[in-house]
């Protein structure tokens, strides 16, 4: 009897240790992964997603002719879809795998191993979610340099270009700077993308402008937006969404976090009335789109220091970014006589490359800065390299990307077509009944 009750209870026992290890398992994820930091990143991804539909879409699709509208919107669309599907095809282990200097490896191509109870390197957040997050990054960084070319490029040559164009620029210079590569090894700082995202989309628009030629009648006949209220509109979805895009890349709840949406939030309202004053002083009025693009003028410049300065040092950033991105417009526009179309380089090229540079400044204690940067010459060198290798890559990568689109597809639209709209002559509808 008493053999055969120890037998029960040996077999009890065995019956339930998988469930006990489940449990262990369970538990063990679950003190790994933080429910905050979880919460705040799924947050921000989704404020980053926002920042290209709608927000981008709307704020390039008012600058643009009424008859254009709808392309640039089908642009932007295209490209989150493209980029979303190569991102898990392959990209993502290419920019974050492997420990290679220059690129990564494809050992989680199709996600493989990324599992639900995967933690994400460094993070206290699920890997599946850091891949969604950084997406949503190679989702809008190909997205800017459209305003370079609206009006006049193919949707087919658009997303060709963007393609491949996300497997030569984007993908390295991601690895080299956030996914342990030469550049972040070397100490590069860029908390949220200034080389990643707007140097890269910022050189390759000003290239790709260049390329593809100007639009017809500029700069002779203007080119006014058809619709500054829907501006406004994209631009402060752009203006909330980059909350997410700079505090969110801090990947985690906290108050480096909360440091970080302060100081974005502060250079945009500075440069906004720096730009405001200047247009005062220039043409003796003030516009909506001007202030709207002093406001991203001033994002795009904090978004790489905005991890290492205080918030003296984000107002001083932004009306900075204000006078030289500014006067770069001016530059482009009027003296090179550029159809960078709605100033991509000007704002975030520019911007990127200044705010890059400026951490170096900024970030020092003695400047309110939050002191995680080397002696200023040194951390200015470093930034230095990391901008002129990118810069370089970007430029020259463009060139090629787009003499090989041309080669397949074409980059230009017919005359006629350009004439007729591209709405029209490309998706085959109207944004509207009647042209404004």
């Amino acid at each position: 009897m008493i053999r055969l009750n120890s037998l029960k209870t040996t077999y009890l026992v065995l019956s339930l240790l998988p469930l006990v290890g489940s449990s262990a398992h369970a538990a063990e994820v679950a003190s790994t992964v933080d429910s905050g930091n979880t919460t705040w990143i799924l947050t921000s991804t989704v404020l980053v997603l926002f920042m290209t539909m709608p927000g981008l879409a709307l704020f390039y699709g008012g600058l643009v002719r009424g008859r254009n509208v709808l392309s640039v919107l089908a642009q932007c669309a295209g490209i989150a879809c493209i980029a979303s599907l190569l991102w898990v095809a392959g990209l993502y282990s290419l920019a974050f795998k492997g420990t290679g200097a220059w690129i990564g490896n494809l050992d989680a191509a199709f996600l493989k191993g990324v599992t639900m109870d995967a933690v994400a390197p460094g993070t206290k957040i699920p890997e599946v979610l850091f891949v969604m997050f950084q997406m949503t990054f190679a989702i809008i960084t190909p997205g800017l340099y459209v305003g370079a070319v609206v009006e006049r490029m193919k949707f087919s040559a658009i997303l060709l270009f963007s393609a491949l164009w996300l497997i030569l620029v984007y993908t390295p210079v991601t690895h080299w700077v956030w996914g342990g590569g030469w550049l972040q090894t070397m100490g590069v700082k860029d908390l949220a993308g200034g080389i990643v995202v707007h140097a890269t989309a910022g050189v390759s628009a000003l290239v790709l402008a260049v390329l593809i030629g100007k639009r017809r009648g500029f700069p002779a006949h203007p080119h006014a937006p058809h619709n500054p209220a829907m501006v406004f509109i994209g631009a402060a979805m752009l203006w909330v969404g980059w909350f997410g895009f700079n505090a969110g890349s801090q990947l985690s709840a906290g108050g480096a976090a909360a440091m970080t949406m302060l100081v974005t939030h502060l250079s945009a309202c500075s440069a906004a009335m720096v730009w405001c004053l200047m247009e005062r002083f220039r043409n003796g009025k003030v516009g909506l789109i001007g202030m709207v693009t002093g406001l991203v003028a001033g994002l795009a410049t904090i978004t790489p220091a905005s991890g290492d300065v205080g918030p003296l040092g984000a107002i001083c950033i932004g009306a900075i970014a204000a006078v030289v991105c500014y006067y770069a417009v001016s530059l482009i526009r009027e003296k090179w006589h550029i159809d960078d179309s709605l100033d991509v380089f000007a704002v975030h090229g520019v911007g990127g490359i200044l705010g890059t540079l400026l951490l170096a400044f900024f970030g020092q204690s003695a400047l309110g800065g939050l002191g995680n940067v080397k002696e200023i010459s040194t951390q200015l060198g470093i930034q230095a390299v990391g901008l002129g290798v990118t810069i370089l890559w970007s430029a020259l990568a463009t060139v090629a990307i787009a003499y090989v689109v041309k080669a397949i597809l074409g980059l230009r639209v017919t005359e006629e077509q350009e004439y007729e709209g591209m709405d029209r002559s490309e998706h085959g509808e109207n944004a509207y009944p009647m042209e404004p």
